[in-house]
């Protein structure tokens, strides 16, 4: 009789489900992880962070051989795209990552349970087969003190625009298209749709982007915004901001801007306008979990919900909907279950946008800070004069760092480059002990590397910059 009675169950098997169950089995806890896929890793490992990042990477190398090997004295002669191997490879990356995990929770005795998860009472779980077992597994009855709700996110879709997975669709279908869209139109000027819209427009298509803010990645500063938008185009993709989506039909996608229609023909919309919390077919009415008015799970500041015993977090509670962020939920769940004392600064998570170059921020932007009044010093550098950037033909983009005017103490970052995505987690670190843009500036660096250009623009914020004026 397989076991039904255990410390924690979780439900989700995401970043933040797989790590808040592999934290409880290191604590000593009997844990159950339960997804409705068959493998580990969720949206992110499965259709999401990790696929993406592979074709990017890949397409990265594409535009590399094609337009930019000659000027570094490399001759390839034709230069041209196998889709298929392109697409393989990426589907390689997934399996191993997902495979690595199963591994992981197998030494960790996770007991792994694929099907979905509905609250029967409060710490009662009925767990339905899925897929090929559906007709022949029965139901399990799976109870817990402690339950963990990790069900991650989806996709949200347009009323007007239903995704139907061939001609519109969201960023799942958008890692795997059979051929490279001649015309392909993104909806939304996100992280999501910029790097999609980046692969696919290496690779030959024609990609706008259409975005109803008044600017792309709005969450960041106007100048960074600015550059990032100039090389976007510089690149190839035609970037529409102010526009709003009317509708899609016979090939013509349907937009207005300034009381003004505007068409834009297309083989594939992609739809990457945000995501919703998944809280779907999960009986939460009937353990007592509430939802605030965005459908996210209500939780106190130790991600307890309104039921006692059962905790949510990543997507499906306010906040980043990123997988660093989840992770870090997850483990604090795990150790503050096991009675220990969790940590989480929800203060410092980085965002990131993984095109190239890539975007990066955390903390404090600029223009926030001018809009509430807050007196700030801010220092930047340029990539132009950074020569490991210039080796690395890696010049495009700007670090930006943000402090207190009267005690120095850096309150954000951002930045634009090469690695940004790397480069960020030395601001973090610096901000999660308080320190201030001074500390940034003195702490010696290697010669020569991208990271000096945090160097030079803890020192600007002084106006003591070594390597510009």
């Amino acid at each position: 009789m397989p076991e039904s009675t255990f410390d924690v169950i979780v439900v989700g098997a995401g970043p933040g489900g797989y790590v808040c169950a592999f934290r409880a089995a290191q604590l000593g806890l009997r844990v159950a992880l339960v997804d409705k896929r068959a493998t580990l890793g969720g949206t992110c490992l499965n259709v999401g962070c990790i696929p993406s990042k592979a074709l990017l990477h890949s397409s990265e190398q594409f535009a590399f051989a094609k337009g930019h090997a000659a000027a570094h004295g490399i001759a390839l002669g034709s230069v041209g795209l196998d889709l298929a191997t392109f697409l393989k490879r990426k589907d390689e990356v997934v399996a191993k990552n997902v495979g690595g995990l199963a591994l992981l929770a197998k030494a960790r005795k996770i007991t792994v349970l694929t099907g979905t998860a509905t609250f029967t009472a409060a710490r009662t779980l009925e767990i339905s087969p899925v897929g090929s077992e559906l007709a022949r597994a029965p139901k399990q009855q799976l109870t817990a003190p402690n339950i963990v709700i990790a069900t991650g996110s989806a996709p949200v879709e347009l009323p007007f625009m239903k995704f139907d997975g061939a001609t519109v669709v969201s960023s799942d279908h958008a890692i795997a298209f059979s051929a490279v869209p001649k015309k392909l139109v993104v909806v939304g000027g996100g992280a999501i749709g910029l790097e999609l819209g980046s692969v696919w427009s290496r690779l030959g298509s024609e990609v706008t982007v259409i975005e109803f803010l008044p600017k792309i990645v709005a969450n960041y500063d106007d100048d960074i915004v600015r550059h990032f938008t100039r090389l976007l185009t510089k690149q190839g993709l035609k970037i529409e901001t102010g526009a709003k989506v009317t509708g899609f039909a016979a090939g013509v996608l349907t937009a207005e801007r300034d009381g003004k229609k505007l068409e834009f023909p297309a083989d594939k919309v992609l739809v990457a306008v945000g995501r919703r919390p998944y809280t779907d077919g999960l009986g939460l009415e009937k353990a007592g979990v509430q939802l605030d008015d965005k459908r996210r799970v209500k939780v106190d500041a130790q991600l307890r919900t309104t039921a006692p015993g059962v905790w949510a977090i990543g997507d499906v509670v306010a906040g980043p909907m990123l997988a660093h962020k989840a992770e870090e939920d997850g483990a604090a769940v795990a150790e503050w279950i096991a009675g220990k004392a969790g940590h989480i600064n929800w203060d410092l998570v980085p965002a990131i946008v993984y095109t190239e170059p890539e975007v990066a921020g955390v903390g404090l932007g600029e223009d926030a800070a001018k809009a509430a009044n807050r007196a700030v010093n801010v220092g930047k550098f340029n990539f132009a004069a950074n020569g490991r950037a210039i080796a690395a033909d890696a010049t495009d983009g700007f670090v930006k760092i943000i402090a207190d005017a009267k005690t120095d103490r850096i309150l954000g970052a951002q930045i634009l480059g090469h690695g940004a995505s790397e480069l960020i987690s030395e601001i973090v670190t610096h901000m999660e002990y308080g320190g201030s843009a001074e500390d940034l500036g003195r702490t010696i660096h290697a010669h020569p590397t991208m990271s000096e250009a945090l160097k030079e623009a803890g020192l600007a914020v002084s106006k003591s910059a070594i390597h510009s004026l």
